[in-house]
């Protein structure tokens, strides 16, 4: 199967940098959360704050994050990131995440996130009724979006001539 790529572009504004006037390292991080919830929120064609009724999550927790910074980023620059699941397991996935600018790889970072409920819905838990713990993500076989996988969703989305990595996305200054 072809993995999902989200496509955005963004406009580094002034509140992105530091005094060197170069993008604040922490901030990559916060693009990158930002492309996985709108990746999420296209493959699944629900809202960031209504996956946990849609899925009886509480959310998709960062567990893991890292990042190579090659480039820098400035003020004004444009910048196209690039974000996928890299890989689904029982409860967790792998989201990797490129940024360039002006056609060069900037950033290369990587995420490891979970599918993430409270212990006890659905089924009976002792002694851990209410702790947020991992949850079998859609991918895997569970219940999704009018009863889809989210695999089976992203089989959905049509190759864009991208070599088979089926890619979606919004241009956007944000």
């Amino acid at each position: 199967m072809a993995n999902l790529v989200y496509r955005r572009r963004f406009t580094v504004e002034w509140g992105h940098c530091d005094p060197a006037g170069i993008v604040f390292n922490s901030h990559f991080f916060e693009f990158f959360d930002w492309s996985v919830w709108l990746l999420f929120e296209t493959a699944l064609g629900v809202p960031p704050n209504e996956l946990g009724t849609a899925f009886g999550i509480v959310g998709i927790p960062l567990v893991d994050a890292k990042a190579r910074f090659l480039k820098p980023a400035k003020f004004n620059d444009v910048a196209d990131i690039a974000s996928e699941v890299s890989e689904f397991r029982r409860s967790s996935f792998d989201v990797a995440h490129r940024i360039s600018i002006g056609g060069e790889l900037a950033v290369e970072g990587s995420e490891t996130r979970v599918w993430a409920g409270r212990a006890g819905m659905g089924r009976a838990r002792p002694g851990r009724s209410g702790q947020i713990e991992g949850h079998a993500n859609p991918s895997r076989g569970h219940r999704a979006v009018s009863g889809h996988s989210l695999e089976a969703l992203v089989q959905q989305i049509p190759d864009c001539g991208t070599g088979g990595a089926r890619t979606v996305g919004r241009m956007s200054r944000r």
